[in-house]
């Protein structure tokens, strides 16, 4: 088939709307949390209990801080002793709660994190907690904090459903709108070009998309690839998108989405899914009825059984950790001249993390293309004709 054809079809409006919906299915994984009672409980440690003198610069509380989620934007600035001036961008608090929806900046929290902040809002009372938003307690702990433990240490704060966009969900949003500027110029260059060299961000994009049909849907797929390339496409860029956002410091949208697992499980959930509703009577009776001799029939199919989610599995995990490892390694790197207190290593530290910068764009792609490709493998395994896996 004509790639002109592929991308200028109703084809590419899929893209878009598939594009919608895994960002609805994360907005939901990332930001939901049920609260069914007061004994809604989180771990914590026996520090966070008793009173903390924080000494020096804390390495594991900045890197966590920045690769995980929350309610703001943190641009550059901020500092816990207040020296230099906090530069961001507030997102929207979204709640449902008892009394309906609730709605406000997080300004209103003033990047307060150690529920000492209350903000009321519909005769109820909110407070912020390890990136967190729970009803406020009445009277605070020793610390004086409207948050108490249980006699187990456990967090008894009761939380309403967020729906808040946080960063994460904003830089999907973000990649869903440039995926479509993207894909729709792509589309109106191939109408506008018809029968002609390729121009601008045609040029740049046809090489991709034809490197996912040719080396990974047809390989794996064969004769049925077309039916799957609108999922193959949107895994593809969303991820790689996704991947290369989070690398740009100091930019609204550069979050560690594809570092959150709640993120990655729900794309191994999609490709489980189209697996399981895809899969032929070979598929299934590989399952149900493994080619061995009877006497391991018993042992097999629980094995083969397991199999179809460890491969979701699978895909989930290294996506996250790959992605995750990156991260942390880049702000290792960042962070050694305030670990160690001394000047004479903040070049060669900047050296290095330039360095790991760009090795992380290559890594960027490569974990797009592992997480297709293994997603076509799995696809393909599950409509093969042949009666041997």
């Amino acid at each position: 088939m004509e790639l002109s054809h592929f991308l200028t079809s109703g084809r590419i409006r899929t893209l878009s709307v598939l594009c919608v919906f895994l960002a609805s299915f994360f907005f939901l994984s990332s930001n939901l949390y049920a609260h069914d009672s007061k004994n809604e409980s989180i771990e914590v440690t026996n520090e966070e209990i008793g009173t903390k003198e924080k000494k020096g610069f804390n390495i594991t509380e900045f890197i966590f801080h920045h690769i995980g989620d929350s309610h703001e934007f943190t641009i550059w600035g901020g500092d816990a002793e207040g020296k230099v001036k906090w530069v961001g961008l507030y997102l929207p608090v979204i709640l449902y709660t008892d009394n309906g929806i609730v709605t406000f900046s997080s300004s209103e929290f003033e990047r307060n994190d150690d529920a000492t902040k209350i903000v009321e809002k519909k005769g109820q009372k909110f407070v912020k907690y390890h990136g967190k938003i729970y009803y406020a307690d009445d009277i605070t702990n020793s610390q004086g904090a409207y948050v108490n433990y249980n006699e187990d240490h456990k967090l008894s704060n009761a939380r309403p459903l967020d729906f808040s966009i946080t960063k994460n969900v904003f830089t999907i949003l973000f990649t869903i709108a440039l995926l479509f500027v993207v894909f729709t110029a792509v589309a109106r260059g191939y109408k506008k070009n018809a029968g002609k060299a390729p121009k601008g961000v045609q040029s740049f994009f046809e090489p991709l998309i034809l490197f996912v049909r040719d080396e990974i849907a047809i390989p794996n797929l064969g004769h049925k690839y077309e039916r799957f390339m609108p999922y193959l496409l949107t895994v593809f860029f969303f991820i790689w998108f996704l991947n290369v956002l989070g690398l740009i410091p100091f930019f609204p949208g550069s979050a560690n989405v594809t570092g959150n697992i709640a993120v990655t499980m729900v794309f191994a959930v999609f490709t489980m899914i189209i697996i399981l509703f895809n899969g032929n009577k070979n598929y299934w009776g590989h399952i149900f009825n493994p080619p061995v001799p009877w006497w391991l029939k018993p042992l097999m199919i629980p094995v083969e059984i397991i199999g179809v989610f460890t491969k979701p599995f699978a895909l989930m995990i290294r996506l996250f950790a790959n992605i995750t490892a990156g991260h942390i390694l880049v702000l290792c790197l960042l962070c050694l001249p305030f670990l160690f207190n001394a000047s004479v290593i903040a070049g060669g530290s900047v050296l290095f993390t330039i360095f790991i910068a760009l090795i992380e764009l290559l890594v960027a792609f490569i974990q797009a293309f592992i997480f297709t490709i293994l997603s076509a493998l799995f696809i393909g395994m599950a409509i093969d004709e042949s009666s041997e896996h």
